[in-house]
C-alpha cells in the first residue's frame, strides 16, 4: 500500500491569519504538490479567491484542482455531507499530491473533523499531521478573544470551579487543545513583555509539548508547518474538548454571517471609517471581502477583525470578472436587515 498523504489541519479564530499563512505556504512550497480545502463562513468565497490568486497558482493545476473550496460554514458540523466527498475527489488525486492543507472557518472545532479521518475509507489514504492553530497575538493581549489575561487569570486562581467561559471562549480553547504547534501572528505589534505575557499564558492552555513560535505575515518556513507525523486521529483522547459528550453543537443562532454585494465603488478611507463606526454598533467579530475603487485598476482587498481594519490592492480586476464590491460580515445574532440598513450610502462619497 502506497504511503498516506499528510494532511495538515490549520485552525484558528476569526481574522488571527490563516489565510495569509496558506497563501505564504503555497507562495514558497519548495517543490511540494500542495491541495487545500478551504472552508468559508457565509456564502461568498474570499479566502479561497485570495489562494488561487496567489503567484504560485498562476501556474496550471494548482489554480483550479487544487484548491478547493466549501462554504457551508462549519465543517465539523458537515462532514458526512461535504466534508467525505470533498476529501474523496481530492485523494482521487492522490499520486499527484505530497500534501493537503486543510483551512477551517473560524468557528470550526477541530476535532470532529479530525475524527472523520479513522473512517475507513479516508484512513486507508491519509493522516493527519499535524494541528496548526493560529492565534492573533495582538488580539489576544487587549484581551479581545478572552479578556484581559491577568484579571482571568486571577479569578481562576481565587476560585477554579467558577464558570467564567463564553462559548467563543470555549471555542479558541478547543482549538488551542489540538495543536502541535501554536502560531503566534502580528507579534510584531507588540512589545517584548506583552509577547511574553501571551506566550507564558498560552503555555499554560495549550497540549504539554506544543510549540509557541511568533509569526509575521504568515512568513514561517514549510518545515516547520509540515512533517509532524502525529497521526492524530489516533491520539484525539489526549486531546479533550469541551464537547466531548456532544453528539453536536450548535452556533447558528448565535454567530451568524451577512453577506454585501453591490456595483458601487467605494473610497477605502472613507469605507473603513463607516465600517468601523457599524462594528460599534454591532457585535461584529469578522469583516473581509473585495472592494472597488474609483479609477483604479487594482481590486482592494479588505480584512476587519474588531475594530481593526486593514487593506491591500492584490491584483488587477480581470476584464471577465464584475468589478463588485463583495464584503462578508461574521458576528453574534446579526440582523441582515440592519446591517445592509447601515451600509447603505456608503459609496456615495
Amino acid at each position: 500500500m502506497a504511503a498516506k498523504i499528510p494532511v495538515t489541519v490549520i485552525t484558528g479564530f476569526l481574522g488571527a491569519g490563516k489565510t495569509t499563512l496558506i497563501r505564504h505556504l503555497l507562495q514558497n512550497n519548495q517543490g511540494r504538490k500542495i491541495a487545500v480545502l478551504v472552508n468559508e463562513f457565509g456564502e461568498i468565497g474570499i479566502d479561497g479567491e485570495l489562494l488561487r490568486d496567489c503567484q504560485i497558482c498562476d501556474e496550471g493545476e494548482q489554480a483550479t484542482d487544487n484548491i478547493v473550496e466549501l462554504t457551508n460554514g462549519c465543517l465539523c458540523c458537515t462532514v458526512q455531507e461535504e466534508f467525505y466527498p470533498t476529501m474523496q475527489q481530492i485523494l482521487a488525486r492522490r499520486d499527484r499530491l505530497d500534501s493537503i492543507l486543510i483551512e477551517t472557518s473560524g468557528l470550526a472545532l477541530p476535532k470532529p473533523l479530525i475524527q472523520a479521518f479513522r473512517w475507513q475509507e479516508i484512513r486507508n489514504h491519509a493522516t493527519v499531521d499535524g494541528v496548526v492553530t493560529v492565534v492573533d497575538s495582538q488580539a489576544l493581549a487587549s484581551g479581545a478573544l478572552v479578556g484581559d489575561l491577568a484579571a482571568l487569570e486571577a479569578q481562576r486562581q481565587a476560585d477554579p470551579n467558577l464558570d467564567h467561559e463564553t462559548p467563543l471562549e470555549e471555542l479558541f480553547e478547543d482549538q488551542l487543545a489540538c495543536a502541535d504547534l501554536v502560531l503566534l501572528t502580528k507579534a510584531d505589534l507588540l512589545e517584548a513583555q506583552e509577547l511574553e505575557k501571551v506566550k507564558v499564558w498560552l503555555e499554560k492552555e495549550s497540549p504539554a509539548g506544543a510549540k509557541i513560535i511568533p509569526c509575521q505575515d504568515g512568513k514561517i518556513s514549510p518545515d516547520l508547518l509540515l512533517g509532524f507525523n502525529a497521526a492524530v486521529e489516533d491520539q484525539l483522547e489526549q486531546r479533550p474538548s469541551h464537547h466531548d459528550q456532544e453528539e453536536d453543537h450548535d452556533h447558528d443562532d448565535e454567530i451568524n454571517s451577512v453577506e454585501w454585494i453591490t456595483d458601487q465603488a467605494f473610497d477605502p478611507k472613507y469605507l473603513t471609517q463607516q465600517l468601523k463606526h457599524l462594528v460599534q454598533q454591532q457585535e461584529i467579530y469578522r469583516i473581509k471581502g473585495f472592494v472597488a475603487v474609483p479609477n483604479k485598476p487594482m481590486r482592494l482587498v479588505l480584512q476587519g477583525v474588531g475594530k481593526s481594519i486593514q487593506s491591500f490592492y492584490d491584483r488587477p480586476w480581470r476584464p471577465e470578472e464584475p468589478r463588485q464590491t463583495r464584503l462578508v460580515f461574521i458576528g453574534q445574532s446579526l440582523n441582515r436587515d440592519d446591517i445592509l440598513t447601515s451600509i447603505q450610502g456608503m459609496g456615495n462619497q
